[in-house]
C-alpha cells in the first residue's frame, strides 16, 4: 500500500497579503469609529489622542463608552502590529495612551 503523503503549508501568514487579514480590515473600516487617515502613524501622541477622542465622541455606532472605544482601538492597533512595531512607534503610541487617559480625565491618583 502506498503511504499517503500530506502536503504541509509553511504558514497561513506566508500565503496571505496584508490586505487579506481581518484585523487590517477592522483598522481600515471600523464600523464603530471613523478614524482620521493615518492616525496611528502620526508622531504627536497628543494629536493621536485628540483624534481618537473626537472620533469616539462623535460616533453613534460604538458599543462602549467613548473612552473604552478609543482606548480599545489604540490597543488593538498596537497588538496587531506586534513585533513589527518599532520601539519608537511603540513609545509614541504608549504616550498616546497616556494622553488619551488625560483627555478623558482618567489619570491615576
Amino acid at each position: 500500500m502506498a503511504q499517503k503523503q500530506s502536503k504541509r503549508r509553511s504558514s497561513a501568514k506566508s500565503s496571505k497579503t496584508a490586505t487579506n487579514y481581518w484585523s487590517g480590515d477592522v483598522t481600515r473600516h471600523s464600523n464603530a469609529l471613523d478614524l482620521d487617515a493615518g492616525v496611528f502613524t502620526w508622531d504627536d501622541p497628543a494629536k493621536i489622542a485628540r483624534s481618537l477622542k473626537r472620533s469616539a465622541g462623535a460616533s453613534d455606532r460604538r458599543k462602549a463608552d467613548p473612552f473604552r472605544s478609543a482606548m480599545s482601538m489604540l490597543t488593538f492597533y498596537i497588538n496587531r502590529a506586534g513585533k513589527d512595531l518599532s520601539e519608537e512607534r511603540r513609545k509614541v503610541l504608549g504616550q498616546a495612551k497616556d494622553e488619551l487617559r488625560k483627555a478623558f480625565g482618567r489619570t491615576p491618583n
